[in-house]
């Protein structure tokens, strides 16, 4: 478990399951409101960091996309945590819980006075989403789901789909965030947006 307590924010990352995926808790410092971000697996994990850190419960749980790897203990944590959902209609329909809440490009999650934005990426899945988090102090903190890692972007299984996804993510996410914009990816470490923007001209070569 990593922790990052950040002006007016807290975040922590609970790495779960045999493809070590990240389920991360967003807490607002202020007021206590916390969301968790992939119900990944390992829900009696899940559920112990939420009782020891959320001992009010979870205002939402937001799914990044689609991949079962990422909702594996979705339903449990649901059953017992009485939370509802969020996730974006293109990949709702794969999940095991219907969401609560469809969420589109640019809506806002209020998280007590957090204001998380909403980025739809597509080409990972038709519906991955990323949300946008601004700390106190001004620094932007990107939750990336499968959709941006360090050293490239997600997988895709077509020409097309890579043409997508690094159009988006160059467009809505270099184009848009400055470089000490940090990076939580659904899978590994963090990153910045300044170490990995220099490799985006190899990343369109190879193709992947």
């Amino acid at each position: 478990m990593d922790e990052w307590n950040l002006p007016g924010v807290r975040i922590i990352r609970i790495s779960v399951g045999p493809m070590d995926n990240n389920a991360y808790l967003v807490t607002c410092e202020n007021t206590q409101r916390t969301l968790l971000v992939d119900a990944a697996n390992d829900a009696d994990v899940l559920l112990s960091a939420i009782a020891d850190n959320a001992p009010d419960g979870l205002e939402l749980i937001v799914t990044t996309h689609r991949h079962f790897d990422h909702w594996q203990a979705l339903k449990k944590v649901v059953g017992r945590t009485g939370a509802p959902t969020a996730a974006h209609p293109l990949d709702a329909p794969e999940l095991p819980v219907a969401p609560d809440r469809l969420l589109e490009d640019g809506d806002v999650i209020e998280l007590g006075d957090l204001k998380i934005g909403i980025i739809h990426l597509q080409g990972h899945t038709p519906g991955s989403v990323t949300l946008v988090i601004e700390d106190g102090a001004g620094v932007t903190h990107l939750l990336t789901g499968d959709s941006l890692f360090p050293g490239g972007v997600g997988k895709t299984w077509s020409p097309a789909d890579f043409v997508q996804l690094i159009g988006d993510v160059e467009r809505k996410i270099f184009d848009r965030f400055p470089d000490n914009t940090v990076v939580y990816p659904g899978h590994g470490r963090e990153t910045t947006l300044g170490v990995e923007r220099p490799s985006l001209p190899e990343w369109h070569a190879r193709g992947w």
